[in-house]
């Protein structure tokens, strides 16, 4: 409450200073016309380090977001911006929730002997039956296999009548399988030194509230079985331990989870400031400066994701004869019941700081750079570098070969697969926040044209832009996103 009521002030305070008196000279228009945008991709990832299956695992993923964005100029000063999308996705690692639910063709081969008024003989048949063969390392078809997250959110913004004075306002609202999210902000730019210099600051906070889901063994043993290995799902099926012998239920060497998963404070709240600084340093030379305080606060692991102690006896529901290979992909029926999930610390504190630095070459090239420095209170740091170079082949197409590089160091609380020990206090095994360098490498294509010629229906088409990106990291995560977004306005 003392973050929002702080970010309540400040908004307060740039309300009240864009309130200055303001010169009534000519003034053209913010917005001339309506304008909608149409922006899609697609993703795709593989990879061996599922977080949901506890840092090993299949992680391809699949993902489709179509998103439209319209403009409307609401008078000469106001522009009321809508922005509305879906993300549908496939994930085998979500999928994994519950992985007892992938089953498998099994052919079973019977011998019958037949009698005869002489002899006898042995007759043999075959049915196919269909057994329970969880794994990580490959997707199950349960609920959480697919989703769909939608958002929308609208921004009001007025200008000033001099036009050096913008101020905007936000909302915002998103959901998902297992959250929701309401999210509201605002900020003013100011522009100086006859708009060459402009200065920007934004807040804004995000109240997202969990719908908790668990991994299967984890939410029936707490939840339906009532701490029973002979209750519910775990009634009907045998245990193994390490050496694949079923276990007694009733003994004393049994699986129990560590801690029971169900989480009751079910809030992730973030609140950030936001500050901007760019420069037109010369008829050639633009630069821009930024820098981010964020907080957020609440349940900031994911109830999803398991973890494995390496103190902890090892259980498993499946084919024993695969246990030796748990962790390769030939593992295809066999699964190691959860210690517990991911467990993160109730704060954390992220501060990025970064630069742009644009020159233009010539009439064909012009060259764009980045970087940003991150850190937070986890333990993590990290930089990034880009660097694009658009290159004009025509008074309306034009190439951007992109380079990002990115590095990062691991969280306090990151370690691999059966590495923690059940004596800690936090832990995860979530990949995104272990040590790994990333190269991304793009290239795309823009089609403008100022006069829009092109039309669908009372909208002209204004630009087309087209790109490619093929991304890595060292430790095997591998991605590919093709994006494309069309910009029409109308007439």
């Amino acid at each position: 409450m003392k973050n929002i009521f702080i970010v309540i002030c400040v908004l307060s305070g740039l309300f009240s200073f864009s309130q200055e008196d303001q010169s009534t000279a000519y003034k053209k228009r913010v917005l001339e016309t309506t304008e909608v945008d149409f922006l899609t991709s697609y993703y795709s990832q593989d990879g061996d380090n599922a977080s949901v299956t506890g840092g090993i695992g299949d992680e391809h993923l699949t993902d489709f977001t179509p998103t439209f964005v319209i403009s409307v100029p609401l008078n000469d000063d106001d522009v009321l911006t809508i922005d509305a999308g879906i993300s549908a996705y496939t994930s085998a690692s979500s999928s994994n929730l519950d992985p007892f639910d992938r089953t498998k063709d099994v052919t079973i081969t019977s011998t019958t002997v037949v009698s005869g008024a002489s002899s006898s003989r042995s007759v043999n048949s075959s049915s196919v039956a269909k057994v329970v063969s969880p794994t990580p390392w490959a997707a199950s078809t349960g609920a959480s296999s697919s989703d769909t997250w939608a958002s929308i959110s609208a921004d009001y913004s007025h200008s000033s009548d001099d036009r050096n004075t913008i101020v905007n306002a936000d909302v915002s609202f998103a959901s998902e399988y297992d959250y929701m999210s309401i999210g509201f902000g605002g900020g003013i730019t100011k522009l100086f030194n006859e708009k060459n210099t402009t200065f920007n600051i934004n807040a804004k906070v995000y109240l997202d509230a969990w719908q908790p889901k668990y991994p299967t063994e984890l939410d029936t043993y707490f939840v339906d079985a009532n701490q029973s290995l002979n209750n519910s799902f775990f009634a009907n099926v045998d245990i193994l331990d390490q050496s694949g012998t079923a276990i007694d239920k009733n003994g004393t060497n049994v699986w129990a989870p560590v801690k029971s998963p169900i989480i009751s404070n079910k809030a992730r709240n973030s609140y950030s400031l936001s500050f901007s600084f760019s420069q037109i340093l010369s008829k050639n030379a633009q630069m821009s400066l930024f820098f981010d305080l964020v907080q957020q606060d609440g349940w900031l692991a994911n109830p999803m994701q398991r973890v494995y102690f390496g103190d902890v006896d090892n259980f498993y529901i499946g084919n024993a004869s695969s246990i030796p290979n748990y962790t390769s992909r030939s593992n295809d029926d066999v699964f190691q019941l959860a210690d517990d999930i991911e467990r993160l610390p109730s704060k954390r504190f992220k501060i990025p700081v970064g630069m742009r630095l644009n020159y233009y070459l010539s009439e064909i090239f012009t060259l764009r750079t980045y970087y940003r420095f991150y850190s937070d209170d986890w333990g993590i740091t990290s930089h990034t570098a880009e660097i694009e170079l658009p290159i004009k082949i025509s008074s309306k197409f034009t190439l951007y070969p992109s380079y990002r590089y990115y590095n990062q160091t691991a969280a306090d609380y990151f370690a691999p697969y059966e590495v923690h020990v059940s004596t800690s206090e936090f832990y995860t095994s979530d990949y995104d926040l272990s040590k790994f360098i990333a190269n991304q490498y793009g290239l795309g294509v823009s089609y403008t044209d100022i006069f829009a010629k092109t039309h669908i229906g009372k909208f002209g088409l204004k630009s087309i832009d087209l790109k490619y990106n093929s991304y890595e990291r060292n430790t095997g995560l591998t991605a590919g996103i093709i994006s494309a977004g069309f910009k029409f306005v109308m007439d």
